[in-house]
């Protein structure tokens, strides 16, 4: 079990914890991870990592159950766009316009432990 302090909800509790397995599994395959729920006023980006000198915006759903689908199903037009504004942002702040950009989704399923029944990885998502 990943700790979390602090009370949280437990929609935001889910989230951090399969944030948290998220990265562990991109770091277990030998990526580099640069940032993890980088925040500016208009949103987060969970996951900004560098592989094979390409920038990889991910953004990570998790859920507890399958009864609404899976987290990736949730990934719809209004959020794909927020990602691509928020990660042009990124590439401005940190000066990184010389990389190639892709966009993959992580869709973490966790039990009832807190750990992964299967994470789900979709490379070019958008």
């Amino acid at each position: 079990m990943i700790p979390l302090s602090g009370k949280q909800d437990p929609r935001r509790s889910t989230g951090r914890i399969g944030e948290a397995w998220a990265r562990r599994f991109l770091e277990s395959r030998g990526w580099e991870i640069l940032d993890a729920n980088w925040r500016v006023r208009w949103g987060e980006l969970d996951i900004v990592a560098l592989r094979d000198n390409q920038l990889i915006v991910v953004e990570v759903r998790t859920t507890r159950g399958t009864r609404f689908g899976y987290g990736y199903e949730s990934v719809d037009f209004r959020k794909r766009q927020q990602v691509r504004r928020l990660a042009l942002r990124y590439l401005q702040e940190k000066g990184l316009f010389h990389l190639p950009v892709r966009f993959d989704v992580i869709s973490v399923l966790l039990g009832e432990d807190d750990r992964p029944k299967s994470i789900r990885h979709l490379e070019g998502a958008f």
